[in-house]
């Protein structure tokens, strides 16, 4: 009989994300605070015991090269194991718009997979192992193996857990316009100074120092994607006037998010947004995105350790 589990791959939003220059390796040193919330893709996943390996997807919009797919064959090359694993995939999360979904969903696999098959992903501790798998596959992965508020240094694939910001609800707002990130990089990188540095990576520790206030939070790459989508400047505007605490496009965009104190701001923003794509959110602490994980994989292990230990290894 196959091994099941229907798990749920969580969004991201950056609280905060400064760009400070570009490295050696042509990628650009980044400083960003992550933070996992309620809108979430499923994955349902079956693993089989066999002699070869076999993996299928089902999955509505047919994502090229689908990252589900490349994690799966990375895991079970990992853990050397053999088997035929299905699985489906429904996406609720916006493709394309700086929510990390896709990178959320191959750390769906990562997690789930040994889970299912018994076999941990190499020697213990199983993190750094995950965390190399998922770098292959993308900066915003190892983040999901993680979840809660976090630091993201680097390519933002250096990642260090924060004390969780407060529980908060809000609003995303999926507008549907395509961002071209390359461009975003190239555009901003005349703009990035020494002195420029400096002052960011200032104002960025006291933003990693209270997560509860976000008063000095900022993206800078809304200075140059403003330019190119003005009606993302708008939409944040109409945040901001509905009382939104923070608000502010997570990524490279296009999405854009707003916290607030109460349900009546966010009725308020609904109102003004009209009919652009929205959704609502809340923030999902560490704690609480470990508890969705135990409690999706139950049936397969152990209590209390992270990874996620299988029951079914030896």
């Amino acid at each position: 009989m196959p091994r099941q589990a229907r798990v749920r791959a969580l969004a991201k939003i950056n609280l905060d994300l400064r760009v400070l220059g570009k490295r050696s390796d042509g990628f650009h040193e980044l400083r960003t605070v992550f933070q996992t919330i309620s809108l979430a893709d499923t994955l349902e996943i079956a693993y089989t015991p066999a002699r070869k390996t076999a993996i299928s997807l089902v999955d509505d919009l047919k994502i090229a090269d689908n990252l589900v797919v490349r994690a799966a064959r990375l895991a079970m090359e990992a853990m050397r194991a053999t088997g035929r694993i299905e699985m489906r995939l429904t996406k609720r999360i916006p493709m394309g718009a700086g929510l990390g979904g896709g990178s959320s969903d191959a750390a769906a696999v990562l997690l789930a997979l040994p889970a299912l098959v018994g076999r941990t992903l190499g020697h213990n501790p199983d993190l750094p192992k995950l965390t190399a798998i998922g770098e292959q596959l993308g900066s915003d992965v190892p983040f999901f193996l993680l979840g809660g508020t976090a630091v993201g240094i680097g390519r933002g694939s250096e990642v260090f857990p924060l004390p969780d910001a407060p529980a908060q609800q809000g609003i995303l707002v999926a507008p549907g316009i395509h961002v071209d990130t390359a461009r975003a990089y190239r555009d901003l990188s005349p703009r990035l100074t020494t002195e420029l540095q400096q002052n960011k990576i200032v104002s960025f520790q006291s933003v990693t120092w209270d997560t509860g206030s976000l008063a000095s939070a900022r993206n800078d790459f809304e200075s140059v994607v403003f330019e190119q989508h003005r009606k993302l400047a708008t939409l944040k505007k109409r945040l901001v006037r509905a009382g939104a605490t923070v608000a502010l496009m997570t990524g490279s965009g296009s999405a854009l998010f707003g916290l607030f104190p109460d349900g009546n701001g966010i009725s308020r923003a609904r109102e003004l947004l009209g009919e652009v794509q929205t959704f609502p959110i809340s923030l999902v602490g560490r704690a609480r995105y470990r508890a969705l994980w135990r409690r999706a994989l139950k049936e397969h292990t152990t209590p209390g350790l992270w990874p996620l230990q299988s029951r079914y290894s030896g």
